[in-house]
């Protein structure tokens, strides 16, 4: 089995609506193991409102998760990180040292969309993440409504340099057929360049990351799986990417990454 890279999973205990204990960080990283997870980037929500995980809270958090997972021999690497809700005062919270990267050179930022709305100063703060070398990966665009809508929506984002992370129970259809379907979508026209579990736990939101990389490579092949699980190292060491061509889904047209 491959060694896969989780960039996204709500692994650490009591800090959102993910893992409540240790015991469930636990049960999780076992179920992790027995997918060919090594790595996951842990990725508690942070400034969505709701839950608030600035980098000084999660670095010790993810430090304790390690040690227990060590001391009970269980073979999985967790690394810092978080699922940033978008805001207007992210690059200030970046200058304050609040805001964790998926790699240590701070070249990549996990970014989520409210579930309904693409705001509308979005472009402008992307433009200013990029200008100083910050590449923003919007997560699992496949559930937000304005892409569902319209997934050649991504693609001015995608223009601009951006990245999108698909969510693995996304396209095994956990999330229902409409979804699925615009997950297959983005995939096919490499609208999304990666594939994440975003697990919660395991009872309503697992993995699916080994059955979802399954399912792609029985669709669109070998190479492209390959290349999805490439990408999710590169984004943990900070690597360039090289940026596949997306084509509009409905087009025969393709489009050329800048990378």
């Amino acid at each position: 089995m491959s060694d896969l890279i989780d960039l996204h999973c709500h692994i650490l205990p009591g800090v959102d609506d993910g893992a409540q204990t240790i015991e469930d960080s636990l049960e999780m990283a076992k179920k992790a193991v027995s997918q060919g997870i090594s790595h996951i980037l842990c990725t508690p929500h942070h400034n969505n409102g709701k839950y608030h995980n600035p980098a000084n809270k999660v670095i010790p958090r993810v430090a304790d998760l390690q040690e227990e997972l060590d001391n009970r021999q269980i073979p999985l690497t967790v690394l810092e990180g978080q699922e940033v809700r978008i805001t207007g005062t992210l690059i200030d919270d970046i200058n304050r040292d609040e805001i964790l990267f998926t790699d240590l050179d701070n070249t990549y930022i996990l970014i989520e969309f409210p579930t309904i709305d693409v705001p509308s100063y979005t472009e402008q703060l992307f433009v200013e993440l990029l200008l100083k070398g910050h590449t923003p990966v919007i997560v699992h665009p496949e559930r937000n409504a304005k892409f569902r809508e319209d997934p050649n929506l991504l693609i001015k984002f995608l223009d601009m340099g951006v990245l999108a992370q698909l969510t693995a129970p996304s396209y095994v259809g956990i999330f229902g057929k409409s979804i699925q379907k615009t997950a297959k979508q983005m995939v096919e026209n490499n609208l999304v360049q990666m594939v994440a579990s975003d697990a919660h736990n395991l009872k309503h939101r697992d993995f699916y990351l080994k059955e979802a990389f399954q399912q792609i490579e029985k669709d669109f092949g070998k190479d492209k799986a390959e290349f999805m699980k490439q990408v999710a190292k590169d984004l943990l060491n900070g690597d360039k990417i090289k940026m596949p061509d997306y084509s509009e889904v409905g087009s025969k047209k393709k489009r050329f990454g800048i990378f």
